[in-house]
């Protein structure tokens, strides 16, 4: 997998390529259904598979104060898009100037020009240009004045459409079952361990702190059951998972995901890259009016975990 972060970086040797253009934040079930298309035409014409996408969002350059929280980063995305088949990744960087290209610009410099398209496959949905004024009949015309074919494929799941804006009102709802069943797998949070006020610990319940930033999507605020996978070792395991801004203490009151692995408080992870990966959700985020009401409370999580995890 390559990414090409810039026009510059496309190879001049490259002769034809098939392609597929959108954001593909979360590389969900209807971003494979395009994908897998995208694929078929890719084998078919014998020419390597590329995804346009934009990095930044183009919401964050348009109207910053109603830019989505990314269910992953561009790398994440480009490791997605592999596992799925995508041989290239080209992330456009997305400006006021990008933004301002009419949408025959934009086949002319990006499917034509640089990437030599010879198929063309989005979602049915996809807009494009200025105002968003291309759409898939758009591009099927221009197209066929250009000499590439272009498709719009249904991103339906059934009665749903999958879409990243579906995963994230299920994860600010805290179903995240809902989230991973349009994802095709749990969503997770990546990240760094970090060192935290370290109550855990001290009540019999040491946690990894994984940061979450403002632009970062993470579940409402709860107690989950769900897996904590050590990037340096491989080791995968089970965990029960915090995320909010622990109300019992007063003062704290930054967001966090916090991982407690069961029955395990010899784990050395600060410093440690770990995907926190969410499974079920076990009860809201509560204040409670002591010490040990808290304590009785993790006791109870962590065995409720354990039985949806089969841990």
């Amino acid at each position: 997998m390559t990414i090409w972060r810039s026009f510059e970086e496309i190879p001049a040797d490259l002769a034809a390529s098939a392609v597929t253009i959108g954001n593909f934040d979360g590389v969900h079930r209807g971003h494979r259904a395009v994908i897998a298309r995208a694929r078929e035409r890719a084998a078919a014409l014998g020419v390597p598979l590329v995804a346009v996408t934009f990095d930044p969002h183009p919401m964050a350059v348009l109207r910053p104060d109603h830019a989505p929280t990314m269910l992953t980063t561009l790398e994440e995305r480009a490791v997605l898009l592999a596992e799925v088949g995508v041989d290239h990744v080209l992330a456009l960087p997305f400006d006021l100037a990008m933004a301002g290209w009419t949408p025959q610009e934009f086949v002319d410099r990006v499917l034509v020009g640089d990437l030599r398209a010879r198929a063309v496959v989005v979602g049915a949905n996809f807009r494009f240009g200025h105002r968003a004024a291309g759409d898939v009949a758009f591009l099927v015309a221009a197209g066929q004045a250009a000499g590439f074919e272009a498709v719009g494929v249904e991103l339906d799941g059934g009665p749903q459409v999958w879409s990243s804006t579906y995963v994230r009102t299920c994860l600010a709802a805290g179903d995240v079952a809902g989230a991973a069943e349009a994802l095709g797998r749990p969503f997770s949070v990546r990240g760094v361990v970090v060192r935290g006020d370290q109550r855990g610990r001290e009540l019999g319940y040491p946690t990894a702190n994984v940061p979450t930033g403002g632009l970062t999507a993470a579940p409402a605020d709860g107690v989950y059951a769900g897996w904590l996978h050590r990037a340096d070792t491989g080791e995968t395991f089970p965990t029960a998972i915090s995320v909010g801004t622990n109300p019992t203490f007063d003062g704290d009151r930054y967001r966090r995901v916090e991982g407690y692995v069961l029955d395990r408080t010899d784990l050395e992870l600060y410093g440690v890259e770990v995907e926190v990966s969410f499974v079920d959700r076990l009860r809201g985020m509560v204040a409670f009016d002591g010490i040990d009401a808290l304590v009785e409370q993790m006791a109870d999580d962590v065995r409720r975990a354990r039985e949806v995890l089969g841990a």
